[in-house]
């Protein structure tokens, strides 16, 4: 289905000023019909009696046309279609009058996703729904409007839990920036756009988180190039929400519809292995300290060792070094402060 863009002049207020004058002239009509018809006889009455018949059908009819009157704002479009047949969407800002047999569609008018341009809290009378696998909630209104927003929405989707590729489980959220681009494929193509779109995100997430771990793991190949690397979810964010883009751009691509930007809103390691986790992560981070914390000590012993010698300040043995060593490395690499023993007497 390819788009049709109509070119119709604003000639709504042209035609409004018509309609409304035509309006009072079957009014005046149906008013003098009855008192012609009613007060004179012969000729003239038969006369004011089709004018009273003409000015009851014209007044009853008569608001029909005014059906035809559009008003579109900047962003907004129509997409018409007469007895069932796209006839074309209208996208210019102004106001129209169209063929008052014409009916707008919009599927998704009274579907209203937790996003940017559909949160509506004073209306009344609604009722909230779900979607099967994105748990979004969705608001339905019955006086939803026909018209198809062109503006940028960000769609916050629910938080999901998904097992990254080592099983661990996790929770995320995405939030993505979109918009409608063909507005014939939007409607036409799909039953619902806004909750093709949802579903497809959901879809998408799942794809993409499964390929990389929570944090950074060893042998673990994130870009299918057959070579371990360091792609994580919490280290590698701006690249996994550009692949998720990307996955939910291909998907949602037969629905007109163009994803500007994804971003990671939340991401967490799912309750049930938190705690845990955050135990691994202290003793890898006790674990890297200590290292360190070693490296120095040795590197300070040795130090000393080599100026004691090059000072010529005390000639040690190699049973005193290692006394010396000993000392050292158990003062520098304790976890408290050490408690100093002086002795009196002499050292051999």
């Amino acid at each position: 289905m390819e788009e049709k863009v109509l070119n119709k002049s604003k000639n709504g207020m042209a035609m409004m000023v018509l309609l409304l004058l035509l309006y009072a002239a079957g009014i005046t009509a149906l008013v003098v019909g009855a008192i012609t018809g009613l007060s004179e006889s012969g000729p003239h009455s038969a006369a004011g009696i089709a004018l009273f018949v003409v000015g009851v059908i014209y007044a009853a009819l008569g608001w029909f046309p005014f059906c035809g009157l559009k008003v579109l704002r900047p962003q907004e479009a129509l997409v018409l279609t007469l007895f069932g047949k796209y006839i074309g969407t209208l996208k210019e800002d102004g106001f129209y009058w169209v063929n008052p047999f014409c009916t707008a569609l919009n599927p998704a008018a009274e579907t209203k996703l937790k996003q940017s341009g559909d949160v509506d809290g004073a209306a009344g009378g609604l009722l909230q729904l779900s979607t099967s696998s994105a748990n979004v909630g969705a608001q339905v209104n019955a006086g939803g409007s026909k018209k198809i927003s062109l503006k940028i929405m960000t769609l916050n989707n629910s938080r999901q839990k998904i097992n990254d590729c080592l099983g661990n489980p996790i929770e995320i959220g995405i939030a993505v920036m979109w918009r409608v681009t063909d507005t014939a494929k939007a409607v036409f193509n799909v039953d619902n756009y806004k909750e093709y779109l949802s579903l497809q995100c959901d879809s998408a997430l799942r794809n993409i988180v499964r390929i990389y771990p929570y944090d950074v793991a060893e042998n673990v190949d994130t870009t299918g190039d057959g070579q371990a690397d360091e792609g994580s979810l919490r280290g590698s964010s701006e690249l996994v929400a550009e692949r998720i883009r990307g996955e939910i751009q291909s998907k949602v691509e037969k629905a007109g519809l163009e994803i500007m930007e994804a971003r990671i809103t939340y991401l967490a390691y799912a309750p049930e292995i938190a705690a845990a986790m955050l135990q691994r992560q202290q003793a890898s981070a006790i674990i890297d300290a200590r290292k360190m914390i070693v490296d120095g000590a040795v590197g300070m012993v040795e130090m000393a060792l080599d100026r004691l010698s090059e000072k010529e300040v005390v000639t040690l043995d190699e049973e005193r070094k290692a006394a010396m060593v000993s000392n050292l490395l158990v003062v520098l690499c304790g976890n408290r402060d050490a408690q100093p023993i002086v002795n009196s007497g002499s050292l051999y």
